[in-house]
């Protein structure tokens, strides 16, 4: 496993080590192991499981609250997205900038996204599964969004693709005027 770092403090993409031959492939997608002593010390509580059926279906930009922050490990197990971070942690260097990858069934990256991040991605193509480990349960009360096309984020979305939204994510605020109760050092 390779754990790359990111200009965005606690974003991580993590490259599983594949072994592959005539017959295929084989991963571990996660190690508690191999995650501790690459000094990522979590406790998943839950594995969540997402179809898209066409291409330029856009999730988020999501969160929860605290105490229901969760972190999450993504990755696209059929098809192609284009997953993002924003740091939405009050006095951070990097509060409001963006960290965007490329996920696909091929490449097989991963993106740790931790609490104190919204997370949204868009479909590169059609029928795409995304799973993702969370360290928290979900809570409705605590669900919380962003719009995904806020100027002040500029989040370079692909260009050739018009998203597909939920009415919740059309509707979610800018950054400025979201509830958000994550402080940059806590």
């Amino acid at each position: 496993m390779k754990v790359i770092g990111t200009y965005l403090e606690g974003v991580l993409v993590i490259e599983p080590k594949v072994h592959g031959d005539h017959r295929g492939w084989f991963m571990e997608t996660y190690s508690d192991v191999k995650f501790s002593g690459s000094g990522i010390e979590l406790n998943f509580v839950q594995d969540n499981h997402s179809f898209s059926a066409a291409k330029g279906t856009l999730r988020g930009l999501h969160y929860q609250l605290n105490p229901k922050a969760q972190t999450k490990l993504v990755r696209c197990t059929q098809g192609a997205i284009f997953d993002v971070a924003v740091d939405i942690r009050k006095n951070s260097p990097s509060f409001g900038e963006w960290f965007g990858i490329k996920l696909t069934e091929e490449n097989k990256k991963q993106l740790l996204v931790p609490k104190g991040f919204a997370h949204a991605f868009i479909t590169l193509t059609d029928n795409v599964e995304v799973q993702y480990k969370v360290d928290e349960l979900y809570s409705t009360e605590n669900d919380r969004g962003i719009i995904w096309n806020d100027p002040k984020i500029g989040i370079e979305w692909p260009s050739d693709i018009t998203p597909i939204l939920s009415e919740k994510d059309q509707k979610a605020p800018l950054l400025k005027d979201a509830e958000n109760n994550f402080n940059y050092g806590e």
